[in-house]
This record gives C-alpha cells, sequence and structure tokens, in this order.
C-alpha cells in the first residue's frame, strides 16, 4: 500500500526576521494535526543578517527533512530577494508566499554588491502562484511590525488543511504569554489576507 507523499514547505529570510519562530508554528500545527514531522534549519550568519532557511515535511510518515528539487508545495519568504533563492526548490503549482519587505544586507550597504530592483516582476515571473503581500504593514495592524513572521504564517495557513484548532494550540505553544493576543491577531489577518487574494 503506497503512502500519500509529504507536503513540504520551505521558509526563507533574514537573520533577526523570525524564521525559526514561524518554522516552529508550522511544524507544531502539523503534529497537532496528527502528521509525522521533520524540520531542517540552515544559519548563515542569522546574526548579521545573512540568509536563514527552515524546511518542514510533514505526512502520515516523514524520513528525511530535506526537501527535494520541484517538490516544495509552499514557499514562505520574509525579504523577497530572498525568495529568488529557493525557485528552484518549487514545485512547478507550488505558492510563493513574500513579503513585500526589502532588507539590504551588508554586502550591498557597503559597496560590494547591487540590490536588485526588478525583485518584484522577478517574482512574479518566477512563480506560477504568487501572493506578494504586504506582511508588515498588516503586522502593524496587528499591533508590532515584529509580527510580520506570523502574519506570513497565517498566509500560509491559508493553502494547508490543517485544522484551526491546530493552529491555535500551535500559537499557544510557540510564544509567550505576553505576546500571544499580538501573535493571533497577526495569524488571523494574514489568513484573511491570503483567502481574500487566492479565494482560498
Amino acid at each position: 500500500m503506497q503512502t500519500e507523499p509529504a507536503t513540504s514547505l520551505v521558509l526563507a529570510g533574514v537573520g533577526g526576521q523570525g524564521i525559526l519562530l514561524a518554522s516552529e508554528i508550522i511544524a507544531r500545527a502539523a503534529m497537532a494535526a496528527g502528521f509525522d514531522v521533520k524540520t531542517n534549519e540552515v544559519h548563515g550568519m542569522a546574526q548579521r543578517g545573512g540568509s536563514v532557511v527552515a524546511q518542514i515535511r510533514f505526512g502520515p510518515r516523514v524520513y528525511s527533512p530535506l526537501v527535494p528539487a520541484r517538490s516544495a508545495r509552499i514557499l514562505a519568504a520574509l525579504e523577497r530577494v530572498e525568495a529568488l533563492r529557493y525557485v528552484d526548490l518549487v514545485a512547478p503549482d507550488g505558492l510563493a508566499v513574500v513579503s513585500s519587505q526589502a532588507i539590504v544586507p551588508v554586502t550591498v550597504s557597503s559597496g560590494a554588491a547591487r540590490y536588485p530592483d526588478d525583485a518584484e516582476p522577478r517574482l512574479r515571473s518566477a512563480f506560477a502562484r504568487l501572493l506578494f503581500l504586504d506582511a508588515a504593514s498588516i503586522a502593524l495592524k496587528a499591533g508590532s511590525i515584529r509580527a510580520t513572521n506570523v502574519v506570513v504564517v497565517g498566509a500560509v495557513a491559508a493553502d494547508l488543511a490543517l485544522p484551526a484548532s491546530a493552529w491555535e494550540e500551535s500559537i499557544r505553544a510557540s510564544v509567550k504569554e505576553k505576546y500571544l493576543d499580538l501573535n493571533l491577531r497577526a495569524f488571523q489577518l494574514g489568513r484573511d489576507e491570503a483567502r481574500r487574494v487566492l479565494g482560498a
């Protein structure tokens, strides 16, 4: 008997944006829904604003956290250029959820490199399904720009068939009590925006 293939997700951003918390929330939600979950994170000079990527795979049985090329159902990126780094991991019909935020790396501010001014057109060309959203502004509506990562998680949730109770349980387990209401609001606003745009 053949088992269902695992659902694969890739999260990308730079150090300090909360990629690891976002990864934890998604992984815990999948576990709360009864799935086997494997995760993997890579920190590239995360403390200095370097690239951070997390891979999550969940399903009835998962043997590896590594996302094979062209298989990710969702790429969630907290920075627009970071999304372009992982195009090759996304399935042809996969969804890219990309925050419109631009974070200029040290190599650009020092003059050693140039930040592309055509990131949005390149994203629209690279991904068949793109949700390009102003996650930072949505987070401010929730109460703090620091919740931008959870806005993106909410947008991801709109495209995953995990129950609302699993997401709430996960957020409650992943954030401090004093930030709980903020993060629950950020999650809901992100999910609502994704549903509005994607028609989910």
